[in-house]
């Protein structure tokens, strides 16, 4: 029972002390950048989506 004491004890030290975080514009450009990213990569995945589905359409009405 007193390694877990220990062990949250250090974990608390840590995070406390030895962590550096962010500051709240620097999460917020963050985010942003998440966001276009995320929305590119939907965009690009959409698009090779619909392209291959033409293909499909066109690989079907041949039969």
């Amino acid at each position: 029972m007193a390694k877990i004491g220990t062990y949250i004890s250090e974990s608390v030290d840590e995070l406390v002390n030895k962590v550096s975080w962010p500051t709240w514009s620097e999460l917020q450009s963050s985010s942003v950048v998440v966001m276009i990213a995320s929305v590119i990569f939907a965009l690009i995945i959409f698009v090779m989506d619909r392209s291959f589905m033409r293909l499909m359409e066109l690989v079907y009405d041949l039969f």
